[in-house]
């Protein structure tokens, strides 16, 4: 299953999840998304899945990913299609 990289915006919070508008055009499509995983294992840069704390409008099949980058915190949002 295809998984295409998502820009998000946080709009707040809904029944306790924290709910992400795609904001900006789609990134890199990947064959998989375990192939990004993989990548970012291989790199020894610990990923940590949050798919089930946030909920992003309007995708129905969604992935998201939240990795520490120096002082800050990187999420990565995928549309699974």
């Amino acid at each position: 299953m295809p998984a295409t990289e998502l820009v998000v915006t946080s709009a707040g919070s809904v029944g306790g999840k924290e709910l992400l508008i795609p904001t900006g055009p789609p990134g890199i499509t990947y064959p998989h998304l375990q192939d990004w995983v993989t990548a970012k294992l291989k790199a020894k840069t610990p990923v940590k899945d949050i798919s089930t704390r946030v909920l992003v409008k309007g995708i129905k099949q969604w992935a998201a990913f939240e990795e520490k980058a120096g002082a800050r915190t990187v999420r990565t949002v995928f549309k699974i299609t």
